[in-house]
């Protein structure tokens, strides 16, 4: 049975909960999340790392485009309307051409490099409106896909 869009968009939260976290403690950075408190169970933390070793991946080949994604994007940290607007933009632009795994990959390592300048700003907050631009980009764009696919466990053909 295929996931609902729901379930897809709790999974892409999850692991974005997951991916952003591994891309904070690679900075010696910390951040507390409360749904964190839990891994992601089962099938899902498989997915999650795989989607982190294609992010290690990913992150090795253009080091530049994944860091001080802030900076890049010419966006201040102070307010979670500009980041979320930039963010999606962003992710707007990746999938303009079509939808892949490395496209997929691609969004979360800018969520994550967002993530670690904000929390590297001292705006821990804006981690969580992150996680939930990309649960709702998830929702708008990539549910379908993802359904067609039989969910995220299909990212562990890859």
């Amino acid at each position: 049975m295929s996931p609902t869009d729901k379930e897809l968009v709790a999974q892409a939260k999850a692991l974005g909960r997951e991916y952003v976290h591994a891309r904070l403690l690679r900075a010696g950075l910390s951040w507390s999340a409360p749904e964190r408190a839990a891994p992601v169970p089962g099938r899902l933390a498989e997915v999650a790392a795989v989607l982190l070793r294609l992010g290690d991946e990913l992150e090795m080949i253009r080091p530049s485009v994944y860091r001080n994604v802030a900076r890049q994007l010419h966006i201040s940290l102070q307010s979670e309307r500009v980041v979320t607007d930039a963010f999606l933009a962003v992710a707007g632009h990746i999938f303009s051409a079509g939808i892949t795994w490395g496209k997929v990959v691609s969004l979360y390592a800018v969520a994550a490099g967002l993530a670690v300048d904000a929390v590297r700003q001292a705006q821990p907050a804006m981690v969580h409106a992150l996680v939930d631009a990309l649960g709702e980009f998830v929702r708008k764009t990539l549910a379908t896909w993802l359904r067609r696919r039989g969910g995220w466990t299909d990212v562990l053909k890859c």
